[in-house]
């Protein structure tokens, strides 16, 4: 299968390419730089020179692809309403051009996140999405499953606040970087609230999976934890970095955490009990806490 994959250099793309192309499918890779055209290239697969920006560009990736992964998303927080409305464009644009074509019924693998879902207690791949959330992207997901009335075979994988492995920049990194600045690493109250993970070379054979056998319509969880309490993440960075650990309050979490303080106290535990049903995924990499125990997330090689 040729597959175009939008996000194709990102840290979990750069992990979907090579999971791709190891069971024998073709990539074309969308590409805004010549520094991502280039690592495409080395990773053996084609490029597609475009942006989210340039809908024309996802179009004749759509038209010169049997299926569609989308990987891709403007992370920027402080542009988190316009990310996701661009976000949302995209899918209609592919979707829509999918649906409209003469093979309405190729694959078309979506993004979206388990912090959409309602929080406090687990959630499952039947728990619908939150739109009281902390996200708008959860929009995203709607416009996506309206594509599976229409033919397209869509799936949605779900992934967790925390995606980790070498080359992780998320939240847990982030994390570090705000135990390193403040000189302690602090969690919010008693620290029981959970976030559910999953390791990045997991998360690219989920998608993989997605795009070969996945029910149109299906909603997938890329979760390995289900649930690790902030207070246990926050333990490990502080050993490593030899600071406190403390305590801090719901109040004080917007000066200490900066913009992380709207996600750091949600209690997001989360199943991926249906999905290993359904496709079979079974995650074999290290856990959030054993892998964030390593020399890499605090030496900047995984930063």
């Amino acid at each position: 299968m040729r597959v175009f994959v939008t996000g194709a250099t990102g840290f979990i793309g750069s992990a979907i390419v090579p999971e791709l192309i190891g069971a024998g499918h073709e990539v074309l890779g969308l590409a805004r730089s010549d520094a991502a055209a280039e690592a495409l290239i080395a990773a053996g697969a084609s490029v597609h020179r475009g942006s989210l920006s340039d809908l024309g560009s996802l179009r004749r990736g759509v038209a010169a692809s049997d299926g569609v992964i989308h990987a891709a998303f403007i992370h920027n927080f402080d542009q988190y309403v316009a990310a996701c409305e661009t976000d949302r464009q995209v899918l209609e644009t592919i979707g829509e051009a999918i649906a409209g074509s003469d093979r309405p019924n190729r694959p078309f693998v979506v993004t979206g996140g388990t912090f959409m879902l309602p929080l406090g207690r687990l959630a499952t791949e039947e728990s619908p999405c939150d739109r009281g959330s902390v996200s708008p992207r959860a929009a995203s997901e709607t416009v996506a499953m309206s594509f599976s009335s229409r033919g397209v075979r869509v799936s949605v994988v779900r992934l967790p606040p925390s995606v980790h492995g070498d080359g992780d920049h998320g939240f847990v990194p982030a994390l570090i970087n705000i135990a390193r600045t403040k000189g302690i690493s602090a969690y919010i109250g008693d620290g029981s609230n959970r976030w559910p993970a999953v390791h990045r070379l997991d998360a690219a054979l989920l998608y993989r999976l997605a795009l070969e056998r996945a029910p149109s319509g299906s909603f997938l969880h890329g979760v390995a934890d289900e649930g690790v309490t902030i207070r246990d993440i926050a333990t490990v960075i502080s050993k490593r970095l030899n600071v406190p650990l403390v305590a801090k309050s719901l109040e004080e979490a917007s000066d200490h955490f900066g913009w992380m303080a709207m996600f750091i106290p949600h209690d997001n535990p989360t199943s991926s009990a249906l999905t290993r049903e359904l496709l079979g995924w079974q995650p074999v990499q290290p856990s959030l806490l054993s892998d964030l125990d390593r020399n890499e997330y605090f030496e900047g090689s995984a930063l």
